[in-house]
């Protein structure tokens, strides 16, 4: 089974970049405690099973200093073929008065930066909430937004459905800026079918916008004992709204290694998609992740 991973994290621990995990505290998800150690290259290659992995795209593990991050990441020695990472979705604060600065100091780390990523999701739930901050209603951060397509790059977008509609907004005033919705759109609120149409109406909202694409990951951030069953009609209501031409499949290694194995998060996938045609799957496993992070056509 094929496969390159459009949303992993790596950490060294050691360098005082990881304070969340530096000192876990149990939050949506749950006692993280089992991944508070270092994470690279080879503990993927040991976890990987069955995997075949061409390919893995590393996204910013909210780091307090994300230049240094991506410079870590550029100097690891990762002896595997083909080289983890292949593609780098880097941290910076879009918000500060700084950010243009930032972005050019991480794009001289690497040749292999493809994105940005800053985490926004806001919740009145003080256990969901990420960021206690409306970014997307900040002047200074949409501002500093547009420095993304100056750079070609694109932006991983982690919301929750109660922003899928400003988000889609943000989409449609920067057609050339290519948006990866993170984690499926995270759909939280589970109580009552309310929750549902949000999640359902918002992610079509987005796929309205044609520079909006979905990762199928992170399953298990908000359902620890999820099964095939209960993230079968996730995925296919994704999919459904987007094409398979715009929906690709992630791990979130090693976060969601917290609730199951990482074949087996795979093999999961593969079993809800099995009645798709062979190059609708190679589309959602491979093809779809190194065309929007333009991995190179060996990967």
């Amino acid at each position: 089974m094929q496969v390159i991973d459009a949303h992993v994290h790596f950490w060294q621990l050691d360098q005082g970049n990881q304070p969340w995990l530096e000192r876990p505290s149990p939050n949506l998800l749950g006692d993280y405690s089992p991944m508070a150690h270092d994470v690279g290259p080879a503990e993927l290659r040991r976890q990987r099973g069955d995997i075949e992995l061409l390919g893995a795209v590393h996204v910013e593990a909210d780091a307090v200093d994300p230049v240094q991050e991506t410079r870590w990441l550029a100097t690891l020695d990762d002896a595997g073929h083909p080289p983890l990472p292949s593609a780098l979705v880097i941290g910076a604060d879009l918000s500060a008065p700084g950010a243009a600065r930032t972005l050019e100091e991480q794009l001289e780390q690497s040749e292999k930066v493809r994105g940005v990523r800053q985490i926004l999701n806001v919740h009145e739930a003080p256990q969901f909430d990420y960021v206690g901050r409306h970014y997307m209603s900040e002047p200074a951060w949409r501002d500093n937004f547009r420095l993304l397509a100056r750079h070609d790059l694109s932006f991983d977008l982690q919301i929750y459905p109660s922003q899928m509609a400003q988000a889609a907004a943000l989409a449609a005033e920067h057609p050339d800026t290519r948006f990866l919705l993170n984690h499926a759109g995270m759909y939280v609120d589970r109580q009552g079918v309310e929750g549902w149409r949000a999640w359902r109406d918002g992610l079509r909202e987005l796929a309205a916008r044609d520079n909006v694409a979905v990762k199928l990951s992170g399953f298990g951030m908000l359902d620890h004992h999820w099964t095939v069953g209960s993230i079968r009609p996730l995925i296919l209501e994704a999919i459904d709204a987007f094409g398979v031409e715009r929906s690709l499949f992630a791990s979130n290694f090693p976060v969601d290694g917290l609730y199951a194995r990482y074949a087996d998060i795979w093999h999961a996938y593969a079993e809800i998609v099995a009645d798709a045609s062979p190059d609708e799957r190679r589309a959602l496993f491979v093809d779809n992740a190194r065309r929007l992070y333009r991995l190179a056509p060996h990967t």
